[in-house]
Formats: structure tokens, sequence, C-alpha cells
């Protein structure tokens, strides 16, 4: 098969397109011909040696994936051969086959396309552990999205609205601004302009955002302790900016509001079984027309590195994906 390696750390071009045996599939692995595989910014991160997980060389980057099951290993029963599923493989998404355990394998629904599926599995995941286990969202509240345009941001607007929230989202240009609020937010703001955070507590009457959803950290992180509203939360997601904030908790005291990490991998590793339960929510959201990837850029197999950069770059808005 052929698949993308990384040999040492460096850039997305600097991956190399090879030809390997493919493995055979183990006890409790599905092995899936990939049809669509997501391109994510952490797997730029990854490439680049600067991710928390730093697979041993050479390894194949991404981790969503759609197409149709090829093999099942032993012990597997919730999927068959030919079936169509999206999957969350452990590594290894930019290869013509995929392999992940069968509890990160899930059911497409017939009218779904491939490219769609693959934009689904981590992001939609992200967003709803976010919402509904880190934090119970409240129907009516105010919910800030930093990065909407963004793969995570565009998952969180369209659940947060979902869920009954009023959105507001922040991007970085007029484009992405209209991208957003084609995911449904009802406010967006540009916040490379100043003012940014006071148009938050204009908007919200004085109040601030109930919850905020960040996965920007930086200036972003700091700005946003001053436009929160009393006991509100701010959902840490990730540090896209490359500074990882603090914050002098007597802002945390004096506002009485909480500061929530959101580590949906690390919390699956632990709990297998809530994959399949949060899809099956999310596939309910999905059937009532309430949550739908929105797939804006779409790039042949040979042409990941081109991807990337392109994703690197925030050339793209909503989720990119790879066509085999």
């Amino acid at each position: 098969m052929k698949t993308w390696r990384v040999h040492a750390w460096g850039e997305p071009e600097t991956m190399t397109l090879d030809e390997i045996a493919k493995p055979e599939v183990g006890a409790g692995q599905v092995r899936i011909r990939n049809h669509a595989a997501a391109l994510n910014f952490f797997d730029i991160l990854q490439v680049q040696g600067k991710y928390q997980v730093k697979p041993p060389f050479p390894f194949t980057p991404g981790a969503e994936v759609a197409g149709i099951v090829d093999a099942v290993g032993w012990g597997v029963t919730s999927v068959n051969e030919g079936d169509r599923v999206m999957a969350i493989p452990r590594g290894g998404a930019f290869a013509e086959f995929s392999y992940a355990p069968e509890a990160s394998v899930f059911g497409m629904p017939e009218a779904m396309r491939f490219e769609e599926a693959a934009a689904m599995p981590i992001v939609y995941q992200t967003s709803y552990f976010a919402m509904t286990h880190r934090y119970q969202l409240r129907e009516g509240e105010w919910l800030l999205v930093h990065a909407g345009a963004s793969g995570v941001g565009m998952s969180a607007i369209q659940i947060g609205k979902a869920l009954g929230a009023k959105v507001i989202a922040t991007a970085g240009s007029e484009a992405k601004l209209a991208f957003s609020r084609e995911q449904g937010a009802d406010h967006t703001i540009d916040y490379t302009d100043a003012g940014w955070v006071d148009r938050v507590k204009e908007i919200t009457g004085g109040r601030g955002a109930d919850t905020i959803y960040d996965p920007v950290g930086g200036d972003i992180f700091d700005l946003s302790t001053k436009c929160i509203a009393t006991e509100g939360r701010i959902l840490i997601i990730g540090f896209a900016a490359g500074r990882i904030p603090s914050i002098a908790l007597n802002r945390v005291l004096l506002k009485n509001i909480s500061i929530v990490g959101v580590l949906w991998g690390g919390y699956v590793l632990s709990h297998p079984s809530y994959e399949k339960e949060a899809h099956a929510e999310l596939m309910k959201m999905y059937t009532a027309g309430k949550i739908r990837p929105s797939v804006s850029a779409v790039y042949p197999f040979a042409e990941a590195p081109r991807g990337l950069r392109d994703l690197a770059e925030r050339k793209v808005s909503g989720k990119a994906v790879l066509k085999f």
C-alpha cells in the first residue's frame, strides 16, 4: 500500500510517499480501505515534532478516515467486511489502508459522503465532549467560539446551536466570519480588531459570555478573561496560537469562573465505550439536520503536503480532506 511517512522532524513537504507491505489485521482491529482522510492542524504539529504525541520513526500521520471495511480481526462483532464506516485510527490515516480499534469505528448514514464522514469523528466528538461532559451547556446561554471557521470551531458552533445556546463566533477575516455565520453563529466578531472584547460585552448586554470555547490560547485566552460572565467557564481545547497562557487566580476567584480542560483523546483511552456513545448522539443531531460538516477543500491523496501547507497558512475554512 502507498503511505505518506515521516522519517525525521520537518515540514509537510519533507514527508515521503512510500510503498510498504500491507500489515495483517490484528485481533480487535478493523482494516479500512480509505476513500477519504481528514487533515488537521495537529497533523502539522506532529510532523514538526511539536505535538505531545511523538511516534517512533517512520510514522504515518492522520487520525480521521472514511471508507469501506476491508478486513476484521478476531473478536470484532460490530462491523463487517464491506461496511461503509468512518473511523479514528491511532495514526496512519494518510495511507491507502488504515487500521483502527473496533471501538473507534462507526457506521455511516447512507446519505453521507465519504469526504463528509472523514471530516467528522474527532472535531465533533471533541466539541460534544466539551459541551455535554466537561460542562453541560445550558439552553439560552451565551457561547463564544474562537476560531469559528476552523474545523473544531465549526463543530462547536453547530453543536452549541443544537444544544440551544446563543452563539458568538470569532475569526480573522470577513470570509471566515461569513463562513461562521453559515454554520449557525448568531453574531460574528473579527478578533484582529482590538475592540472585540467590548463587542462581546455589547452583544451580551454587558453580561459577557457564559461559556468560552478556546482552541487558540495565547492572547485570545488572556482577553477572554475580560469578557467572561460571572460564574462563566472557559473550555480549553488547544493552543493553536503557539503560546500556552496562564491566568492570575484572583481573576478566577473574583468572578467565580471555571477553567475547564478538554482532553477528549485522553478521556477515551480510559473510557473506551465513550466514542460509540457520543457517536450515537451525534448521528441523531446529523439525522435531524442540526449538524453537518462543511468540507471546503479536497486534495488528491498524492497532494497531502499541499493540503497541510494550506491548512498551516490558514487558507482553509471548515475541514480539508484527502480523496483516494
